[in-house]
């Protein structure tokens, strides 16, 4: 996957070797990328500048000195949309919530896989406009993003909207067990206030559409979803 030059990425962690991995695979990749150690810092490199000066994707700890995480997201969701990526060894799903309330676009635990965040990065920006993909294969089954469509084989699937960014969702974290929290956060935004049935209609409808290929989202017992390509 290409990646434009200008793309800028804030990586705070108030250690060292965790901002190393995560800048050597980022920049692998091909971004551009900044680092803070604490979050005063780090807010100071997303506000007060020009548009063109601020980072297109932050990757934020929460436990950090100075100032911490979550209040760092607190002050960046009262002025600008940057996507937040929060980075922290609190697992439960109580805190993974509370992020996404707050306005979180992820939340990864640590220890966590560079490859997995690298991954991470990619579906979000892809879902901002900021990558060029216009074509991702999934078995039989490859979405057009720049036409917003989906097909099976060469049949255009007629999916609704909220189907095609369940079906984008699944594809982007294929391999990965997503609870229905987590979907209903990722698909429908953490504002929604909606019935956790929904994602199992949603994915009852969606399996029917994909006919054969439809098993490949596979129920995990006490979880969710996880799509597995066969």
């Amino acid at each position: 996957m290409s990646v434009p030059e200008q793309i800028k990425i804030l990586v705070a962690d108030d250690e060292e070797r965790i901002r190393k991995i995560i800048t050597d695979f980022l920049t692998r990749e091909g971004y551009t990328v900044i680092e803070a150690s604490n979050g005063a810092q780090a807010l100071k490199l997303c506000s007060g500048v020009s548009e063109s000066d601020k980072p297109d994707l932050v990757i934020l700890d929460i436990m950090m000195p100075v100032m911490d995480g979550l209040t760092v997201l607190e002050e960046l969701r009262r002025t600008t949309d940057i996507p937040v990526i929060l980075l922290t060894a609190k697992s439960s799903e109580s805190d993974q919530l509370g992020g996404f309330r707050m306005g979180a676009d992820d939340y990864i635990t640590k220890p966590f896989s560079p490859s997995l965040l690298v991954v991470r990065v990619q579906a979000i920006l892809r879902r901002r406009g900021k990558l060029g993909t216009k074509r991702i294969q999934c078995g039989n089954v490859h979405i057009d993003e720049m036409a917003h469509a989906a097909y099976l084989g060469s049949e255009q699937l007629e999916l609704t909207p909220k189907e095609y960014d369940l079906l984008l969702y699944f594809i982007e974290n294929k391999g990965i067990a997503l609870s229905r929290e987590k979907i209903l956060n990722g698909v429908w935004n953490y504002d929604y206030f909606g019935d956790l049935r929904t994602v199992d209609t949603h994915v009852k409808q969606l399996r029917a559409k994909l006919k054969d290929s439809g098993d490949m989202i596979v129920t995990v017992r006490g979880v969710g979803y996880r799509l597995e390509v066969r």
